[in-house]
């Protein structure tokens, strides 16, 4: 890390009084401050006293754009979605956005399939897109109850949309340091 006092700094709003800061990330200073703030004597006011402050924003946008684009950091998958919601037909589709509303409710990230294909095809799909687990609706199994599979093992279960829910690990898509940036 580095630290660098510049004393130019200046900001254009009226109410910074004192103390101002910015940071800039080193290799990315294109990108203008990431980090700002100051300190501002006449904050607030309720018509009688007035209120001083001290203030900060951060930039997450502008922090982690070029760590990601550096591949210093990558998604633990590459779509938030958990599950892909298999469609049997065109005409199962109502049935099958009910199914994904369901599991959406309790926090789940979903989507229903494209299109109605093969289950291969579809598959295959949420495989290409690091989907971990298809849904299958009841009229795709042999038993007629719903199933979900995890596509990486292959293991299918019964589920319930009103009780199924993926490992932790899998609910979210989280963000992984690369081996490469140390």
């Amino acid at each position: 890390m580095q630290v660098v006092a510049a004393l130019k700094i200046a900001r254009g709003l009226d109410y910074y009084t004192g103390t101002v800061m910015e940071t800039v990330m080193v290799g990315s200073e294109h990108l203008g401050s990431i980090s700002a703030g100051g300190r501002y004597d006449a904050l607030a006011s309720d018509g009688r006293t007035t209120y001083p402050g001290v203030g900060i924003s951060f930039g997450v946008t502008r922090t982690f754009a070029p760590l990601l684009a550096r591949g210093a950091l990558t998604g633990s998958r590459s779509t938030p979605s958990a599950v892909l919601v298999a469609l049997a037909s065109e005409e199962a589709r109502p049935a099958a956005r009910r199914e994904a509303a369901a599991l959406r409710a309790r926090g789940i990230p979903c989507e229903v399939a494209p299109a109605a294909q093969k289950y291969g095809k579809q598959i295959r799909a949420a495989e290409r897109r690091g989907i971990p687990f298809v849904w299958f609706p009841a009229e795709a199994t042999d038993d007629g109850a719903p199933a979900v599979r995890d596509i990486r093992t292959g293991e299918q279960v019964p589920a319930d949309p009103a009780s199924w829910t993926p490992p932790a690990a899998d609910l979210r898509v989280g963000v992984v340091r690369s081996d490469a940036d140390g």
